[in-house]
């Protein structure tokens, strides 16, 4: 659908990519990795055509429409959400003027038999085609139902989009993206405003999208439930791998091992042939025998081992000071703007060494209590903090508090204090700024940058509680697990709000859910809380049919409770047998990329090579197993996507 050919882009003199090829098909599941700076989001402007390489060319067929979500945008407004969302459909209205257009020259024209009559009735087939994809027949319901998958409520429909956030203005921009249905979507951080509901409806939704999708997202779970392909770019170059995020960060690896065994055992041979030359070069006798040699090295090709950046931030947060045992304690707790009620009655403790999640839908109140627990924000009801509990915060804008004048090095010697102040360079060091870096403006900072930056400033001070609200956004995957892995290492007490599913498992020890104005607490990590919802929601569906059954007095009721259980029962075999089959699957992956390596190795070894290409049965074999690999990693890929829908 989309070629990409030979493109490079520099900035400044250095090369963010040089001459990198590669293709877009129909139905590519694409995510587009590397770290912040490594020309993500440049990639994805080039393919999109709002940003043009320096060499090189990108074709696209005159008939593929495209769809870009850019990370900031220009948001209208002036209209209510559901009209502004049914701007999406523009494209039906064209569609509708050239099917009139069309139905009348068919109804005025006589030449029936003429190509140009055959070629009306096919531009009315492909327009009708269209017409239906676009759900020109069903717009409001489409619309509705879009809408609502994106966290809006019904109230919400009517009222202004000057009344929404920046946020939530992407939500809308992201509606009508998806409404239009393009046959390439790009996407550049799609879940960086949504909560953790929404996400899971827009995984389902591009999962099964008629059009390709690339995109780029540091969220690992939403790549992995999503990609199947991974195009990395590094150190200027590209590499692509048929797989997602989880299992390309494995195949890298292997192919990296791979590479230097291979370049180890070449330097061997050339090292060994290079002794032989010297050896019988002087020697009248043997000068034929040298030649061949050295042309026999000149001929080879030598193998290079893929470069790694390997640059990432490092950093520990300092020791938590002693707190009572109580930090937290919240007692019939309200918040209200006007005559909006965010929540109400609300009571919770949370105690020395806890790790909480707040978690719910936008909306809910999640960043609001964060701003009452920091004082920050009024409120009725009791809120008490513990004996010596000091707060470190990290605010959703953070990055957009800091002074976009003052120098990367002023902002942290500012506020530096003590022996602080003599390891600021260090210590913004660890966060990877350096040498001209720490005389950057923030104003010129990228948005990861101005996280990292933000983020550096907590470690000033030891802090009893740490309260981080949307902590990952802008970060890429490294920061991402650099981060969690000092959050784990930290002894104080944490409150945390975040969407990304994969930053929180296994980080916290108690999920509070804000949810309708009221909260509900649940033990365990962000993994286990999900699950207990799916419960939870099967109960409430099987709770409201026993209500309706019990109205109605139908006596069919306890046949089709049986029939329920049956149904589950046939659901919960087919789940095991499905998950053996992928068992099975990935023992016989493992087995074809174990004799495939093993052939591998033999050509790259100078002792068995010629032994090894002077098998005729060697080649056939090896192709044959390569065919199998491919054929089981698209079964491995079924089995997965029967697994998810079940």
């Amino acid at each position: 659908m989309i070629s990409v050919s030979n493109v490079s882009v520099s900035f400044s003199g250095t090369y963010l990519y040089e001459e990198i090829s590669f293709l877009i098909n129909q139905k590519d599941r694409i995510g587009l990795a590397g770290k912040n700076g490594a020309g993500k989001s440049t990639l994805l402007k080039i393919l999109s055509g709002e940003m043009k390489p320096d060499t090189g060319e990108v074709s696209r067929p005159s008939d593929i429409t495209l769809g870009y979500l850019p990370q900031d945008m220009v948001h209208n407004l002036g209209k209510t959400v559901f009209n502004e969302t049914a701007t999406a459909f523009g494209e039906i209205k064209q569609l509708e003027k050239r099917l009139a257009e069309i139905s009348h020259q068919l109804e005025t024209r006589t030449d029936y038999e003429s190509d140009a009559y055959m070629k009306l009735i096919n531009d009315l087939n492909d327009a009708n085609e269209r017409m239906s994809l676009l759900g020109a027949y069903s717009m409001d319901s489409e619309i509705e139902q879009t809408l609502l998958g994106l966290g809006f409520m019904r109230s919400d429909f009517h009222r202004m989009t000057d009344e929404f956030s920046g946020g939530w203005r992407m939500r809308i921009e992201l509606a009508k993206l998806l409404l239009q249905k393009p046959n390439v979507l790009l996407l550049d951080e799609p879940t960086n405003h949504l909560d953790i509901e929404s996400i899971q409806w827009l995984e389902d939704l591009l999962k099964n999208y008629y059009g390709a999708v690339v995109m780029v997202s540091h969220d690992k779970a939403f790549l992995d439930n999503i990609t199947t392909r991974t195009i990395e770019i590094s150190l200027g170059q590209l590499f692509d791998y048929r797989a997602n995020y989880s299992r390309y960060l494995l195949l890298r690896k292997e192919r990296r091992e791979q590479q230097a065994a291979a370049h180890k055992n070449q330097q061997k041979f050339i090292e060994k042939t290079e002794a032989l030359i010297d050896k019988y070069r002087a020697k009248a006798s043997k000068a034929s025998f040298a030649q061949s040699l050295i042309k026999k090295l000149d001929k080879i090709e030598v193998i290079e081992v893929d470069g790694e950046d390997n640059t990432a931030i490092r950093f520990n947060f300092p020791p938590a000071p002693r707190a009572g045992k109580v930090v937290v304690e919240a007692n019939r707790l309200k918040k209200q703007y006007g005559e909006k009620v965010i929540f109400s009655d609300i009571d919770y403790m949370i105690e020395r060494e806890d790790r909480v999640a707040f978690v719910g839908k936008n909306g809910e109140g999640k960043s609001t209590m964060i701003k009452l627990i920091v004082g920050e924000e009024p409120f009725d009801g009791t809120l008490k903090m513990g004996h010596n509990v000091n707060i470190g915060y990290y605010a959703q804008n953070q990055a957009e508090t800091l002074d976009g004048e003052a120098t990367v090095f002023e902002t942290i010697d500012e506020v530096a204090v003590g022996d602080a102040r003599k390891n600021v360079r260090s210590l913004l060091g660890s966060f990877l700024f350096s040498g001209d870096d720490v005389d950057k403006k923030v104003k010129v900072l990228s948005g990861g940058e101005k996280g990292r930056l933000a983020m550096c400033k907590l470690l000033l001070q030891p802090y009893a509680l740490l309260v981080l609200d949307e902590p990952t956004n802008h970060l890429d995957m490294r920061s991402k697990e650099v981060l969690k892995n000092a959050l784990l290492k930290y002894d104080g007490t944490l409150i945390v709000v975040s969407h990304d599913r994969d930053f929180l498992q296994g980080l916290t020890n108690k999920v509070f859910e804000l949810k309708g104005g009221h909260l509900k607490p649940h033990l365990g990590d962000v993994n286990e809380y999900l699950s207990a919802r799916k419960i939870e929601s099967f109960k409430e569906l099987e709770q409201k049919g026993k209500t309706v059954k019990a109205a109605a007095a139908q006596p069919a009721a306890p046949s089709a409770n049986k029939v329920n259980q049956e149904e589950q029962k046939g659901k919960e075999k087919e789940l095991r047998n499905l998950q053996n089959q992928v068992t099975k699957s990935e023992q016989e992956i493992s087995r074809l990329e174990a004799e495939i390596k093993k052939v591998d190795d033999l050509l790259l070894d100078p002792e068995t090579y010629t032994e090894t290409v002077n098998d005729k049965e060697l080649f056939p074999r090896y192709e044959s197993m390569k065919k199998q690999l491919e054929k089981e990693m698209e079964k491995w890929e079924d089995l997965q996507g029967k697994i998810e829908k079940n």
